[in-house]
């Protein structure tokens, strides 16, 4: 009887502390790998999984950095620069050891750089790829050994620049392209061993992104023996005024817990913070669309069009 006893208030008080921590009590604490969660969008989704209960390693690259995450509860700061395959390997090796396993990884590490072409050096858009195309491919395979054992979820930032891209914006723009590819390569690849795949598309929402990218473009003119002007110093302060005037990014985190955690992910998440950005991006789907079906003998007519649209639709509400 006082065993009977016993386990009834180890069972109430296990319950407690799951409910409390934001799980169910149906759930186990999971734990996931969050690259890039120094600022922005990586460090609210780090600690919105670990405010819901769940362990996050969450890369950084800075010792003050990684300073601040460790502090924080559920949070288990791990140097990973994603361009270095030994960072990478240390992690991994890292998290074998610990005996957590890896439940989910979100591939949210990444820069903003570029320029126009003729005006740009190349080095500029390899440091691009490195990171944001290179980096998500190293750390994705490197991980994904680990999130097949658990059957889990992988998730990358992508951008609505991998639909919508502009003059100057190359080199990002060609990086979230490809993040639109690789999701739906990996997600066929994936798919047989029970690991769903996911890519998140914000908007314009609060992160370091766009400061960053200024400060490198200045440090390279400096490098280069220029000297900082009173226009160098106003471009940034706009830069920064306008990223701090963008919303937190809320909504960003939602999704990607949705992505995570909940039994129907999506394929894709396009989070943006006004109807503006969202009818540009799908206008621009709809602009290539046609313009994929303007030449050759095959075109189809307005009215297959929208046939096909139909039954897309209906496809889809039937899944």
């Amino acid at each position: 009887m006082n065993r009977l006893v016993m386990f009834v208030c180890y069972f109430v008080l296990v319950s407690g502390l799951l409910f409390s921590a934001g799980l169910s009590a149906s759930d186990e604490q999971k734990s996931v790998l969050v690259t890039g969660a120094s600022s922005g969008i990586g460090r609210h989704l780090a600690e919105t999984l670990a405010e819901a209960g769940h362990h996050v390693y969450a890369g950084a690259r800075k010792d003050e950095d990684l300073a601040a995450l460790n502090a924080i509860d559920n949070i288990t700061a791990v140097r990973l620069d994603v361009t270095r395959q030994d960072e990478i390997d240390a992690v991994v090796a890292l998290i074998e050891e610990r005996g957590t396993g890896l439940y989910g990884l979100v591939n949210n590490a990444g820069i903003g750089d570029g320029g126009a072409i003729v005006d740009t050096p190349v080095d500029v858009q390899t440091l691009v790829y490195e990171v944001n195309v290179e980096g998500v491919y190293r750390v994705t395979k490197a991980f994904a050994p680990l999130v097949m054992a658990a059957k889990g979820r992988i998730a990358t930032t992508g951008s609505i620049a991998g639909t919508v891209s502009w003059a100057g914006g190359s080199a990002y723009s060609g990086s979230k392209h490809w993040i639109e590819a690789l999701t739906d390569a990996l997600a066929g690849e994936m798919a047989p061993h029970g690991v769903q795949v996911s890519v998140i598309e914000p908007g314009n929402f609060q992160s370091r992104i766009r400061r960053s990218s200024v400060q490198r473009q200045q440090a390279r003119m400096l490098e280069a023996g220029g000297e900082m002007t009173p226009e160098m110093e106003a471009e940034f302060a706009a830069t920064e005024a306008r990223e701090l005037s963008y919303k937190e990014p809320d909504a960003v985190s939602d999704a990607f817990m949705h992505a995570l955690f909940d039994d129907e992910p999506l394929r894709r998440y396009m989070v943006v913070p006004d109807a503006q950005e969202q009818a540009m991006t799908i206008r621009t789907k709809i602009e290539q669309l046609l313009q994929l079906n303007e030449w050759g003998p095959h075109s189809y007519s307005d009215e297959e069009l929208i046939s096909m649209f139909r039954t897309a639709v209906e496809a889809d509400e039937t899944e």
